[in-house]
């Protein structure tokens, strides 16, 4: 396998990825994010899969035009590793990547979006080491917000059992939701750390815990509060950014309390923020993907595929 490529292949409700993780080890990217309406929220997923299905064929056609040698796909085919996890926009890549493997006479090997993100975020942080240890791994972005206890698993390379979640709003929703308050556009993210970033506010933040869940509303609720106050914008989106933090914060606290000092890694879109990836790594030394690995790819289906057929 020296000089075989992998092609991985991820079509979330955000972004229609694919990458090719190369035989010198390195990564290529491909992706597009999915067409939001201004002033809107997200996608239906009737949406999300026209999208897919217009954008697939030019994100794909980039690294099949390199003629490289693909020995297998990797392919997201489901939210997560759970009886009866299921999301329609995920079976565009699952079709697609059927179709290439059986016209190039290749495996194809599925896995979760979930475990697709803590793949990608350990290469990036360069810990291939953690594929052989358990670890506590976040997972937070628009449709997630959860700590799943990572284990090793010959089969499926990981194995990962959900032990904390947010209760009701998403990380990557809260930051949307008042990104949108606050006039900027879909996905808020970035624009949301731009603002952030301007103000020094400091405030005391306790934040809705359930036992090792948390619950996310209140951040909408306050900022809003805040928004008809005549708040600043900046205070508001530092304020979001860190009533995050503090829940994440909480929720790692409490989860390392209970299963010992394991090593913990951050992964999702919402995690390539620098003042959340900052406290975060200071306080437990936590693992961060970079933000290209961060957000919505699909890298790690293409490692998983590697490492399945013993390219790694």
């Amino acid at each position: 396998m020296k000089n075989s490529n992998f092609l991985g292949i991820d079509t979330s409700n955000y972004t229609t990825s694919a990458a090719l993780y190369k035989a010198d080890g390195s990564i290529e990217h491909s992706k597009r994010l999915l067409p939001v309406k201004e002033g809107q929220l997200g996608l239906r997923q009737s949406d999300a899969v026209f999208h897919h299905v217009q954008q697939l064929p030019q994100i794909l056609e980039p690294l099949l035009m390199q003629r490289n040698t693909l020995h297998a796909i990797g392919v997201s085919s489901r939210p997560r590793t759970a009886e009866g996890s299921y999301m329609p926009c995920f079976t565009v890549g699952l079709g697609t990547a059927k179709v290439l493997a059986d016209s190039l006479g290749i495996p194809i090997h599925t896995c979760s979006h979930q475990e697709n993100h803590i793949a990608a975020a350990l290469y990036s942080a360069n810990r291939f080491e953690w594929f052989e240890q358990t670890f506590l791994a976040f997972h937070v972005s628009g449709g997630t917000t959860e700590a799943v206890l990572v284990e090793p698993d010959k089969e499926n390379m990981v194995k990962t059992r959900l032990l904390a979640s947010s209760l009701d709003l998403k990380g990557g929703q809260a930051v949307d939701r008042v990104g949108v308050m606050l006039g900027l556009s879909f996905p808020a993210g970035p624009e949301l750390e731009r603002l952030a970033l301007q103000s020094d506010a400091k405030f005391n933040i306790r934040p809705s815990m359930k036992g090792h869940d948390c619950s996310l509303s209140g951040i909408e609720n306050q900022c809003r509060s805040m928004l008809e106050k005549s708040k600043p914008k900046e205070e508001i989106a530092r304020y979001c950014l860190f009533s995050l933090l503090a829940a994440l914060d909480a929720m790692c606290a409490s989860l390392l309390k209970e299963h010992g000092n394991l090593p913990v890694l951050f992964a999702g879109g919402v995690m390539s923020n620098s003042i959340i990836r900052e406290a975060l790594t200071e306080c437990y030394g936590a693992a961060f993907a970079s933000p290209a690995f961060s957000a919505d790819n699909a890298a790690g289906a293409a490692i998983l595929a590697a490492i399945k057929e013993g390219a790694r």
